[in-house]
């Protein structure tokens, strides 16, 4: 349990004062980051707050102890809704902890598990180290793996959302799956539509998919890609098939771990 006063978040643009309990110890990347800047990824940040406006619906998928949720739920304001999946029994707690905190309980919905491409049970090989890096496959590293639910997305949000604005996929590569789950439900929500998503060909390898696969699943809703640049703080338009080769040039290099974000649908 955590016993730290929690950390008030410094966001420009946020609706109202947010507050986080983070981990008090073993987390060496995020929850340190949050004491000493009260952010995390500023430019992601403040492109998630020119996606959203009131009364939007996000899926925050790899929703960790729910920074990203709480910054969602403060803009789209009492009449929006946040699902916020967290398949990891700890962080999850933090997530319950922190909307409660906020008051968020009528706007977040936490859901302790993962989305995948089937329901069912599942294993996340945990890092001791960075709380936002477990991952679904075992890799090259000894970690202690924790038995996690499993939940295909279209089938478990089709009753229970008016619609879908937003989708953040941060899963360290099983968003190819999460992307395969979703899919009916992302078919149905149009040229609104607006997805920020993790591209990690390394990750995705490992687990089962590819760089590729994920990029032409993304491909088939027919919308604009943009390349996040968190350094230069912009948004660079990029083709399905410059994303997928720059994939298929990173699987060509043994244990390459390059990464990037990439924001699917309109700009803001």
């Amino acid at each position: 349990m955590n016993s730290e006063q929690p950390v008030s978040l410094q966001v420009p643009g946020l609706a109202q004062a947010l507050f986080l309990h983070v981990h008090p110890e073993g987390d060496q990347v995020i929850s340190p980051r949050l004491r000493a800047e009260g952010i995390w990824e500023p430019y992601e940040t403040q492109l998630l707050l020119a996606l959203l406006q009131p009364g939007d619906v996000l899926v925050d998928v790899g929703a960790n102890i729910g920074y990203f949720s709480l910054i969602a739920a403060a803009a789209v304001g009492e009449q929006g809704r946040v699902i916020a999946f967290e398949p990891h029994a700890t962080n999850f707690d933090l997530l319950q902890r922190n909307v409660a905190l906020n008051g968020f309980a009528s706007r977040i919905e936490c859901v302790c598990a993962g989305l995948s491409d089937r329901a069912g049970a599942g294993a996340l090989y945990v890092s001791a180290e960075n709380s936002g890096d477990h991952q679904i496959y075992a890799g090259v590293e000894q970690r202690r793996s924790a038995a996690i639910k499993l939940l295909r997305g279209a089938d478990f949000l089709r009753d229970r959302l008016p619609r879908i604005d937003v989708v953040k996929i941060d899963t360290q590569g099983s968003e190819a799956r999460v992307v395969t789950g979703l899919l009916p439900l992302l078919q149905q929500a149009g040229d609104n539509l607006r997805m920020l998503v993790e591209l990690t060909p390394f990750s995705l390898r490992q687990a089962g998919s590819s760089g590729r696969q994920l990029i032409e699943q993304l491909a088939s809703l027919k919308l604009p890609f943009w390349i996040v640049d968190h350094v230069q703080h912009r948004l660079w338009s990029s083709s399905a098939e410059d994303l997928a080769r720059w994939c298929d040039n990173w699987d060509a290099v043994p244990n390459a771990d390059g990464f990037m974000n990439i924001l699917v649908g309109k700009a803001p």
